[in-house]
């Protein structure tokens, strides 16, 4: 059975004890040696043995304006899939990204809220828990590109020399494996403002910030046009406040974040992965972002031919579902990603 260790702000619960690595010295782009905070988490692991080590560790990044809960009950199935299934003792770290979740109140994580000081957050929190590189990293929409700055600094050398892709040695057959679902790998039109997320962040930040309750803001969203489901999701993002529900997330330090989804491009990456990387999108069938000449660009690099010097792509359409892959149909993401993962030795 799958068992989730819950940390607190500003600390990281292991499963297997409780410690107070969240802050650490030397921490990348730390100019001062104070204590710093660093990303916070949730940690889901197979097993209940309180002192058994991990063999591999995945990382799970939920989207804009989203939080490592959102994840949670498929990073269960996923877990319990990998006990039967793997030979290996997994740890699936679900981050909350800068900006959302528990690490909203992080004030070490300073601005320019972008892609590339996401990433950074990232290799902070491997080094302060003393980590591996993670065999696998599992981005969705923005943290799919967070995901894809994160190979691109970790084989650029940007994390320092402890923190660096591993298994890039030719007689090694198993890659890393980086996951990327239903995110654009490259420019967003800054003139497309008509998609679904450009319309939600539209509608709240013209919402006030005190919103009178979960079912006001509910029942206003659905209002506006968007869906009951689409509704209920946001209405989870509240916290109680004073009497009031307020954004578990900072909407303006997710906004520059959104626009710095918007202006990366990561389409060399696709085209040369790291060796001993393997990089696969997923693509939601009922998606409204996928341009034709996108899903084009994208089947041809599985065409591609590779000599070996390089890592690996691959594409995967998720029937049934639009952006919101884990709720749409978590079943048929768990189909196309849990054998894969359960293959790495």
């Amino acid at each position: 059975m799958a068992r989730t260790i819950r940390n607190k702000l500003g600390f990281t619960q292991l499963v297997t004890r409780s410690n107070i690595l969240g802050f650490n010295l030397g921490l990348i782009s730390c100019k001062s040696r104070r204590l710093l905070e660093t990303l916070a988490f949730d940690e889901v692991r197979s097993s209940n043995a309180i002192d058994k080590p991990s063999d591999c560790t995945a990382f799970i990044l939920h989207g804009l304006l989203g939080s490592a809960r959102n994840w949670r009950s498929f990073a269960r199935n996923l877990s319990s899939y990998l006990s039967t299934n793997s030979s290996s003792e997994w740890r699936l770290v679900l981050v909350d990204l800068r900006n959302h979740g528990n690490s909203a109140a992080v004030q070490d994580l300073r601005p320019p809220h972008d892609l590339d000081n996401a990433a950074a957050d990232l290799a902070n929190l491997v080094k302060s828990q003393g980590w591996d590189w993670p065999d696998v990293v599992i981005g969705h929409s923005l943290g799919g590109k967070v995901a894809l700055q994160f190979a691109q600094g970790g084989s650029s050398g940007d994390y320092g020399d402890s923190i660096s892709l591993p298994k890039q040695l030719p007689y090694l057959h198993d890659a890393e494996q980086l996951w990327v679902l239903d995110s654009v790998p490259g420019v967003g039109n800054p003139e497309d403002s008509s998609g679904e997320v450009e319309k939600v962040l539209e509608t709240l930040q013209s919402l006030p910030s005190q919103i009178p309750s979960r079912k006001w803001l509910v029942e206003h969203m659905i209002k506006l046009g968007f869906s009951k489901s689409l509704s209920e999701w946001l209405g989870t993002n509240l916290k109680k406040s004073n009497g009031h529900e307020t954004w578990a997330f900072n909407l303006e330090g997710a906004f520059q974040m959104f626009n710095s989804y918007r202006e990366k491009d990561y389409w060399p990456l696709l085209e040369n992965p790291p060796r001993g990387m393997e990089i696969s999108i997923v693509q939601a069938e009922n998606s409204d972002r996928w341009d034709p000449c996108v899903i084009q660009r994208l089947e041809s690099l599985i065409r591609k031919e590779r000599d070996g010097s390089e890592g690996k792509f691959s594409l995967h359409v998720l029937p049934n579902a639009g952006h919101w892959v884990h709720v749409d149909n978590p079943k048929g993401l768990l189909e196309i990603i849990a054998p894969r993962i359960a293959s790495l030795k």
